[in-house]
């Protein structure tokens, strides 16, 4: 009786490299069509990123994201791959001690001033028109009618009556709209 030996042979280095290449590539492909089809939202902000980068002494950039898990422990999850426990009530006062001395960027900034803008203008019924973010001004208008122009510089909110003339000059949005004359609307 005659028998057959099958034997395996080796896999050439050179296959095996295109191989785990392909492999690399196939996973990429897979995760770029994932995101196309249900692109995944970041829940850090810009800002959020520069706090953990401070406190974990890392670039900003090279945060992807962070969990708590048991509640115990803030997992911070690196770009790279690699992942950082830290105590819940550690994390959360460096956090409190880093946001109280973190500038503001420019963007925050603009931000911050649209809202209290926009609060403004609700209680007076006014609308603005398209805001100039480099300056952070804009026109106001009430019912189709110019009130005057409003911004915000190191001085702090102004406002004027026309394109020329002095500012008037307030610590709030809403206290230099009341400078320009206009009343809060009286709800019925």
């Amino acid at each position: 009786m005659t028998y057959t030996t099958h034997t395996q042979q080796a896999i050439p280095s050179s296959s095996r490299d295109e191989q785990a290449t392909a492999q690399a590539e196939l996973y990429t492909h897979l995760e770029a069509q994932a995101e196309a089809v249900a692109p995944t939202q970041d829940p850090l902000t810009s800002r959020d990123r520069r706090i953990i980068g401070e406190i974990i002494q890392v670039e900003p950039e090279s945060v992807r994201t962070i969990w708590i898990e048991g509640g115990i422990t803030v997992w911070v999850q690196l770009v790279g791959g690699g992942r950082l426990p830290f105590d819940r009530n550690w994390f959360a006062t460096r956090v409190a001690e880093v946001k109280a001395t973190l500038p503001e960027t420019p963007r925050e900034r603009n931000e911050r001033l649209s809202d209290e803008l926009e609060e403004a203008c609700t209680v007076f019924g006014l609308y603005y028109g398209e805001i100039d973010w480099l300056s952070f001004s804009t026109k106001l208008y009430q019912d189709g009618r110019f009130v005057g122009f409003i911004g915000c510089n190191q001085q702090g909110w102004y406002a004027r009556p026309r394109q020329y003339g002095v500012n008037r000059v307030a610590p709030s949005a809403e206290q230099v709209i009341a400078l320009l004359g206009v009343r809060a609307r009286v709800a019925a």
